[in-house]
């Protein structure tokens, strides 16, 4: 068995820990390259995407605090339209910090609650 990157490690420890305290709750994945971030939601139990949004399409930088930003505001109207409105944060491996906090804050900010 090949030993795990320490990225790999807490992206585990994250989704066990997330798949513990979820309650059936869709699930707010977030993942970002050094060009693009991505967010989607997800229905675990139905395997399914609800909603998602990313910086592919925008013009310019994906990889700033901004593009973050609007990513999270972008994700939350699409939750909306599609009538979810509280999710579970799945980081991923990422540390809560810079662009993963700044969709975080905007998605609240967007009326998502987790």
């Amino acid at each position: 068995m090949a030993k795990l990157s320490l990225f790999e490690r807490r992206r585990r420890r994250v989704r066990t820990a997330l798949r513990n305290v979820s309650g059936g709750k869709p699930r707010l994945s977030v993942h970002r390259t050094g060009k693009h971030i991505y967010a989607q939601i997800i229905d675990d139990a139905a395997g399914k995407t609800v909603a998602a949004a990313s910086t592919l399409g925008a013009k310019g930088s994906g990889a700033n605090v901004e593009a973050a930003k609007k990513v999270g505001g972008d994700i939350a109207a699409a939750a909306k339209k599609a009538g979810v409105t509280t999710v579970v944060f799945d980081r991923g491996g990422f540390l809560f910090h810079g662009r993963v906090k700044a969709l975080a804050d905007a998605a609240r900010e967007g009326g998502l609650e987790f």
